[in-house]
């Protein structure tokens, strides 16, 4: 099989992946290109075009499963939006209504949370250890 025939291959299927996009057909066209170059350096058979196509499709494919991965799905290391109380874990507080039996209101900054701690006084200085939901769990410190 020519090498040309590969590289009109991968042009179509290029071509295809503009038209349609799915985010795969460009990984087995750059196969098919990695075939056809293949083909242009070495005097290959038509088994042996087919093995460089299959193998080069498949490296092309893992590593675009990769970069997509990467691009799609960055990892900032910051909690998701949805997330907020993973945000205020270490804060310093101040008891603003009393923790009795366990539950009272404390403020981060601006902001007034629920809380659930030992039982404080209004106006205790606290730090957040964890979250249950939209409640801070604090204590004294």
């Amino acid at each position: 099989m020519s090498p040309w025939l590969w590289a009109v291959a991968a042009a179509v299927v290029a071509l295809a992946e503009l038209h349609a996009p799915g985010f795969y057909l460009i990984w087995i066209a750059l196969g098919a290109a990695v075939t056809a170059i293949a083909g242009f350096v070495f005097a290959l058979s038509f088994e042996a075009q087919l093995i460089v196509f299959a193998a080069a499709s498949l490296v092309s494919c893992v590593a675009g499963y990769y970069v997509y991965r990467h691009l799609l799905h960055p990892r900032t290391g910051m909690a998701a939006m949805n997330e907020r109380g993973q945000h205020i874990i270490g804060e310093r507080g101040v008891v603003m209504e009393a923790l009795a039996n366990g539950h009272g209101k404390i403020r981060l900054g601006d902001t007034v949370w629920l809380a659930e701690g030992p039982d404080l006084p209004a106006g205790a200085p606290v730090v957040v250890k964890d979250t249950r939901g939209t409640t801070a769990v604090v204590e004294a410190l």
